[in-house]
């Protein structure tokens, strides 16, 4: 049966608030209960039912508030509910009156700062904080989550619930923690945040509108912990990262939905305003004496726009900024970027014997980029059956549909 207008105009409402304040809702009901999975799941009965009574009585004037005042009530009643053989306790009886005076038709305060840090306390497992922080802050499923995480969905939803048990039973409070505390959970925060924008980024013409809201949901996180935190530089390193980045998306894909690399997109196509914040918060970074990763990643991302803009090699720099980072992270997927870079000064051979030396990083047997920069510097040597071989599993392994396109397209132009 087809949906009938008022249904689609439901839905249509009830996803809207859902990108845009899921994780608001959800955070201000776990910080009042310390119980992260019942007010999920009492958020997501509140929705339900939005999907059940607005089509007949019409979208409320402030949908945000009709949800946190359904999802109180029936985290009222799953409390009670849970202490119906004996009188109400005062615990229960005092979250019952903190969530019957949370507010709905003013502005709901928004605690998900806060709840990034309970996600990242030190007494759950360190793996799983950063999915935490996905899921209860962002929404993001098991299954997405644990592609991210190269894991199965089933081990990463056993692990969540595992997690948010623990929240309950050891009373993990929902606050920014002390500046002694600060800097080893900073890090989980920075790191969840940008994994939700890599998740968003994998759209990148913007045609999935949920993928699009969680990019720019990243970046407004990113943003506020900035601004909270003014002084540390891995967060204002992070959030100039991701506006380099955002700000080449639209000259990410041509009119045809065709993907264009870096070296070849229309720089007047980049968002000038995001790049000019990008820098000015890099310098503010590099004035407060400390180096990390985040800020290294945004300055390596500065130098590459800077010289597509100016047509001038600047691959040196690239390189030094490259050994930084990966003398800080070991990652190899910064040594599959520094072996690219390596190629550009010292020709593909070199940049192929660093790629060699990575082989025995079984993760990498799954990596496209890896393959894919192994298959272009293979086909710059003259090894063009090699190329093709390493081309065909970089396509195998690509989701995006316009990237393996582009791939296939280089594939086809190798020699017979």
């Amino acid at each position: 049966m087809k949906p009938s207008t008022g249904d689609e105009q439901a839905q249509s409402a009830a996803d809207a608030v859902a990108r845009r304040s899921y994780g608001k809702l959800v955070a201000f009901l776990a910080s009042r209960t310390q119980d992260v999975a019942a007010a999920e799941d009492a958020l997501s009965e509140a929705f339900a039912a939005a999907l059940s009574e607005w089509p007949r009585n019409g979208c409320p004037a402030n949908p945000e508030g009709w949800l946190l005042t359904v999802a109180r009530r029936k985290m009222i009643d799953v409390f009670r509910g849970q202490n119906r053989r004996q009188l109400v306790s005062v615990e229960i009886q005092s979250i019952a009156d903190v969530l019957a005076t949370a507010p709905t038709d003013t502005e709901i305060p928004d605690d998900r700062l806060a709840m990034m840090f309970a996600c990242a306390h030190p007494a759950l497992d360190p793996a799983i904080r950063a999915p935490m922080i996905l899921q209860a802050v962002l929404g993001l499923d098991a299954a997405r989550i644990a592609s991210s995480f190269l894991t199965s969905p089933a081990a990463m939803g056993k692990r969540l619930v595992r997690a948010k048990v623990k929240i309950r039973q050891t009373a993990i409070p929902f606050r920014v923690p002390g500046h002694d505390e600060l800097p080893a959970r900073l890090d989980v925060v920075l790191q969840a945040i940008y994994a939700a924008f890599s998740e968003g980024w994998t759209d990148p013409g913007g045609a999935d509108a949920v993928r699009r809201d969680l990019a720019e949901e990243a970046i407004y996180l990113a943003r506020l912990v900035s601004e909270l935190l003014p002084n540390e530089p891995e967060a204002l390193g992070l959030l100039a990262l991701l506006l380099h980045a955002e700000s080449r998306r639209k000259a990410r894909r041509s009119l045809n939905g065709d993907f264009i690399p870096l070296a070849q997109q229309d720089p007047s196509l980049w968002n000038a305003d995001q790049i000019e914040e990008a820098e000015s918060l890099l310098h503010r970074a590099s004035t407060l004496g400390v180096i990390g990763r985040f800020q290294l990643e945004a300055a390596i991302q500065s130098a590459h726009a800077d010289r597509c803009r100016t047509g001038k090699p600047n691959w040196a720099f690239i390189i030094q900024l490259y050994d930084g980072l990966f003398a800080l992270s070991q990652s190899p997927v910064v040594a599959i970027n520094r072996a690219v870079a390596i190629a550009e000064i010292h020709g593909a051979s070199a940049g192929l014997d660093v790629l060699s030396s990575l082989e025995a990083d079984s993760r990498l047997a799954q990596y496209q980029p890896y393959w894919a920069a192994r298959a272009e510097l293979l086909a710059r040597t003259g090894a063009f059956a090699q190329a093709r071989h390493a081309y065909e599993i970089a396509i195998g392994l690509e989701r995006d549909e316009a990237v393996r396109r582009f791939l296939d397209a280089r594939r086809s132009a190798l020699p017979a």
